[in-house]
């Protein structure tokens, strides 16, 4: 949470974002000590707030355990309404997974995270489950770093410099002078691969979407298992498909 003081901060808000924030997927329940220690917060805000939204619709609580109620998504309508992308995406990605019979999805950056806009599952393939809304460091992801590429370098930087730049897996590039290399490639051929950085077993091969004005302003991607492709499987398949239809959301996107 921003320690941020001055006159136009509004700390209350902050604080009751961080404890919507407190819920996701694998923490769809939680305590109120549980919630207390996620947000940052003492036991007694951490009880306002929680009682406040409860009054507002936004949480439920039974047998002490407090979750969200699909209200919540009431909050970020507004973002994915104002966007024609979301809709103009999705018939896209329904064509692609049926042409690849993989996963595809689509993401925005946000910060230093890529933040899923849309997405058609064909089978579960990492352990954590996927939906609209869940958010991943763009520099462990073949979007994220499509995304980074579509930067200007002191952005990317920027963005490179806020991320926590763990290891989720063996295969995870986290070097800061590494990372700046692989995206200068993946600007350079307009397109990224990568192998078990996020989850061991994860493949996933990404391109970028281009707004009117040339900017990139989201990813596509094709996600699949490595007992199931290689990459050379996943570049001879899969690179194609994907190009084309980026290409055609491209075009649409163009006339928005």
């Amino acid at each position: 949470m921003s320690d941020r003081a001055d006159g136009d901060f509004v700390q209350s808000l902050a604080r009751g974002l961080s404890v919507i924030r407190s819920f996701d997927a694998e923490h769809a329940e939680l305590a109120l000590s549980d919630v207390a220690r996620r947000a940052g917060i003492t036991r007694a805000a951490a009880r306002r707030f929680l009682l406040t939204l409860e009054a507002l619709g936004y949480v439920r609580v039974e047998d002490r355990a407090f979750s969200l109620t699909p209200r919540v998504l009431e909050l970020g309508f507004s973002y994915l309404s104002s966007l024609s992308l979301t809709e103009i995406v999705q018939p896209h990605l329904e064509a692609l997974s049926r042409e690849v019979d993989e996963s595809v999805s689509a993401a925005v950056l946000d910060g230093a995270d890529i933040v899923y806009i849309a997405r058609v599952p064909t089978r579960r393939i990492m352990s954590v489950r996927i939906t609209i809304g869940t958010r991943f460091p763009a520099y462990a992801t073949s979007m994220g770093r499509v995304l980074l590429a579509g930067m200007p370098d002191v952005a990317a930087d920027a963005a490179l410099a806020a991320s926590d730049l763990i290891p989720f897996t063996g295969r995870t590039l986290t070097d800061a002078g590494a990372l700046r290399a692989e995206i200068d490639r993946v600007r350079e051929q307009g397109w990224s691969v990568v192998d078990g950085e996020l989850e061991s077993g994860l493949r996933s091969i990404a391109a970028p979407l281009h707004a009117r004005d040339g900017g990139v302003v989201a990813a596509l991607n094709v996600s699949t298992s490595a007992t199931r492709d290689s990459v050379e499987h996943l570049l001879d398949a899969y690179l194609g498909p994907l190009l084309r239809t980026a290409a055609a959301i491209d075009a649409e996107l163009r006339l928005v």
